[in-house]
């Protein structure tokens, strides 16, 4: 017998990280027959890590799902998608462009089988995301992908953690909570195990603060270690370090889409110990975030995901240009957003819209789909009235006006924004809006998109509104909700090659380190490009999470 079987301390392989993307590679190891420590700061209420919070969409292409909704998708059409909005156009995008075509043949080919025999399934309505509306090469998504797991984020994650707490029960797993790494030990030039502080113990519930009391140091050693710590959203001094020039000047007032302990601390750590860290400046940020009314964390932000009937207003009362409707180009309506020197834009719906356009992404905001209950699925998405979180964030949030007339609504927004919002030019933008509704035919572009989206049968089904104004009074009350820039995503992270191996400055391997999942960019240092066309988030954790524990089971024999 190996005699590192009775070293708590030592192992075939370290994963630092407790999401997705490091619960994967360790049940890849642990199926190949290796032993794994997974190296966590945070207690372990936080088991999962970002993945337990989301909506649970995952990217497929050309799906069961798709066809019996009519929707004709092929791997051709999703690089084009991809690679439209991607606009890879530096010599580090290398390795991202070849991590972009194995993710596509991914998700186009066994991602759903695989995911499907480790029990996990999906809703039956594929959503339509990052629309797009420009030309059919450039960014967005042509058809419908974005698949919801029935479970949500939990859902995604269940098969990963029961893995692993089964590795745990057969003495090969460790689960090391309230570790935090402070360094990679290297010898040689080869990176050995990890070592820094073990943290007091802490009773913080998932997502809260919790404490930075070191009791002990520790060292634990491996032949292979994994970085998959995830991104920098929750570290808004370093998102602002990165912000591009591109986008302008950082907005001052953020909300965090993530807790603060994703702060980048292991990007680098990472570097320091050889790896090379690219497209730092690419990032993924929303501009449909609201302050959540039961916070968990600092600044705790809620991302609306809207159908693409509401009025999109900047902080002025002017409507924002075409394509940017909501749903339809994150990151081109973060450009405009930014460019007007104001961190905050309104919509302007009605409770009909509310009722069939809004839903809140993540686990907690969703819980038909998380808990997988068909009865309450069924009152909340297909009966009266609103989804209740959505009603609770209507009558608690801090971010919603409600008012029965026009006139009591723009009374609401000027108090609001007193010195800022013209509300007579949202008078003007409401008034006009509605008055193309007087024939069936029209020049507003965004009444084209909506009556273009309802075509869609699962649009049509439970996420786009029938037509109407606005001020209709028996579409009312009406509403307006003032939305802040949420931060989220990293796009650029440590460069890997297809075997998720950390590359040095040199472009050759660093020895002995893999990353995987956001800390990678979600592969190659940003597989993305500058765009997202979602449901790639959870997917890039599962494949470069995959795609690592594969590579290292494989050196390792």
């Amino acid at each position: 017998m190996d005699a590192r079987t009775h070293d708590t301390n030592r192992a075939d392989a370290i994963v630092v990280g407790a999401g997705l993307a490091g619960l994967v590679a360790a049940s890849e190891l642990l199926d190949a027959g290796r032993r794994v420590i997974i190296v966590e700061q945070e207690p372990e209420a936080s088991f999962g890590g970002q993945a337990w919070w989301s909506f649970g969409g995952l990217f497929l292409v050309d799906s069961p799902e798709q066809r019996r909704l009519g929707v004709r998708d092929s791997l051709d059409l999703a690089r084009q998608d991809w690679f439209g909005s991607a606009g890879f156009d530096r010599d580090e995008d290398a390795w991202p462009r070849r991590w972009a075509e194995a993710y596509l043949e991914f998700a186009a080919g066994e991602k759903r089988h695989w995911l499907r025999g480790k029990g996990v399934k999906f809703f039956p309505v594929v959503g339509w995301a990052e629309r797009g509306g420009d030309r059919a090469t450039s960014h967005g998504n042509s058809v419908p992908r974005f698949h919801i797991t029935w479970g949500t984020g939990p859902g995604v994650l269940e098969p990963f953690v029961r893995r692993v707490r089964e590795g745990v029960a057969e003495g090969r797993a460790r689960l090391a909570f309230r570790h935090r790494v402070d360094r990679l030990e290297v010898e040689g030039g080869t990176v050995v195990g990890v070592s820094g502080a073990t943290l007091a113990p802490d009773s913080a519930a998932r997502g809260e603060p919790s404490n930075r009391n070191v009791t002990d140091d520790f060292e634990f050693r491996a032949d292979a270690v994994l970085v998959a710590s995830g991104g920098i959203g929750g570290n808004h001094d370093l998102v602002r370090e990165q912000w591009p020039i591109r986008l302008g000047t950082p907005p001052d007032h953020l909300l965090s889409g993530v807790p603060a302990h994703v702060d980048g601390r292991m990007l680098g750590i990472a570097r320091d110990a050889g790896g090379r860290l690219i497209n730092g400046d690419r990032m993924w940020h929303y501009v449909e975030g609201i302050k959540n009314h039961s916070p968990v964390w600092a600044s705790h932000g809620i991302r609306i995901l809207p159908g693409p009937s509401s009025l999109w207003l900047d902080a002025r009362g002017h409507r924002l240009p075409t394509p940017l409707f909501p749903g339809f180009d994150t990151l081109a309506t973060l450009e405009h957003l930014v460019a007007t020197g104001h961190d905050h834009s309104w919509f302007v719906l009605n409770q009909r819209i509310l009722e069939k356009e809004f839903a809140l992404s993540g686990s907690e905001q969703n819980p038909d789909l998380t808990g997988r209950d068909l009865k309450l699925l069924a009152s909340s998405r297909l009966g009266k009235g609103a989804p209740g979180p959505v009603e609770a964030f209507k009558e608690r949030g801090a971010d919603f006006l409600v008012a029965n007339t026009l006139p009591e609504l723009l009374a609401k927004m000027r108090q609001r924004s007193p010195d800022l919002l013209d509300v007579d030019r949202v008078r003007h933008e409401v008034e006009a809006r509605d008055r193309e509704l007087e024939n069936p035919f029209g020049k507003d572009a965004q009444l084209a998109a909506i009556r273009q989206a309802r075509r869609y049968r699962g649009d049509r089904l439970i996420r786009v509104a029938p037509l109407g104004p606005l001020t209709d009074p028996k579409a009312g009350p009406l509403i307006a909700v003032q939305l802040h820039i949420l931060t989220r995503k990293s796009l650029g992270g440590l460069e890997t090659d297809l075997r998720g191996r950390v590359l040095g400055d040199a472009g050759e391997p660093v020895p002995g380190l893999y990353a995987a999942g956001e800390a990678s960019g979600f592969g190659g240092g940003g597989m993305h490009g500058y765009r997202s066309l979602e449901g790639t988030f959870l997917g890039g954790c599962l494949f470069s999470g995959r795609t690592a524990g594969r590579a290292i089971a494989a050196a390792l024999s």
